[in-house]
């Protein structure tokens, strides 16, 4: 009996461990970026801390990695891609501080 108990929390340990760290969304994407360099996105920022679902995005605004175009600033402030929540009013805006996403 105590083997089994012993087996059991084993069992319920590793199935936390595994949902404790699982990649959300599957993890950070790095974009190229032009002269700003590389953006980064965090799928763990969008879905965990600003409450959003998979299905807000995808495949509405996006596909996934390999079917994604990529997308200038210019359409982003006409609303696309980033821009559809980036627009000043859900989220902050994509014109001014490039350092929020851009990393070089």
């Amino acid at each position: 009996m105590k083997g089994l108990r012993s087996n059991i929390a084993g069992v319920g340990f590793l199935m936390f461990a595994v949902t404790a760290f699982a990649v959300v969304g599957g993890g950070d994407i790095v974009l190229k970026g032009g002269k700003a360099g590389p953006a980064h996105f965090s799928h763990s920022v969008h879905v965990e801390a600003a409450n959003t679902g998979c299905k807000e995005c995808h495949p509405k605004l996006y596909l996934d990695v390999k079917q994604h175009k990529s997308v200038k600033m210019a359409d982003m402030q006409k609303g696309k891609s980033c821009g559809a929540c980036h627009n000043g009013k859900r989220a902050f805006g994509v014109k001014g501080d490039c350092a929020k996403c851009h990393k070089k």
